[in-house]
């Protein structure tokens, strides 16, 4: 059976930098479970696996535009401290919650500057092509819960 829509497949999978630097990755864990064609993993790893079966391996590389998109200077900002919950000291490297007009934004504090903390919404590996090593543990029809409510 190869993997199509609204058919569930099983994945291990790692990601790596172009230089071979290993980014995230399944391996030692529980594998990737998914239902295709529902945009639940990056579009680019979907288009590679579509029609794929059980036991194929193969690598793609995903471009921004296909993996966690483009970087975008907008969501770079700098914001005055009094705008943080009273007593919360600003780390670089935390995670704060931003309200936007879009909604919330999860940014990153990136540097603290006297009264000024530079934040970053973007994604971390935004902006980066990357290459998804794959393999395909197993491919199979979807329950009629799975289709209706999703994977658990």
């Amino acid at each position: 059976m190869e993997i199509a829509n609204r058919r569930v497949g099983t994945i291990h999978f790692t990601l790596r930098d172009l230089e071979g630097g290993e980014i995230l990755s399944t391996a030692g864990r529980q594998p990737l479970v998914y239902l295709h064609g529902t945009g639940t993993i990056l579009p680019g790893m979907e288009q590679a696996l579509e029609g794929r079966a059980q036991g194929e391996r193969f690598s793609v590389e995903i471009a921004p535009e296909q993996g966690f998109g483009p970087r975008h200077d907008a969501l770079v900002q700098s914001v005055s401290r009094s705008m943080l919950d009273a007593g919360t000291e600003p780390v670089v490297g935390q995670k704060l919650q931003a309200q936007t007009a879009g909604g919330p934004l999860e940014v990153v504090v990136t540097a603290v500057e006297g009264d000024t903390i530079s934040v970053d919404g973007n994604h971390p590996l935004a902006g980066q092509t990357f290459v998804a090593e794959v393999d395909v543990v197993e491919v199979r029809l979807a329950t009629p819960d799975e289709l209706q409510f999703g994977i658990p």
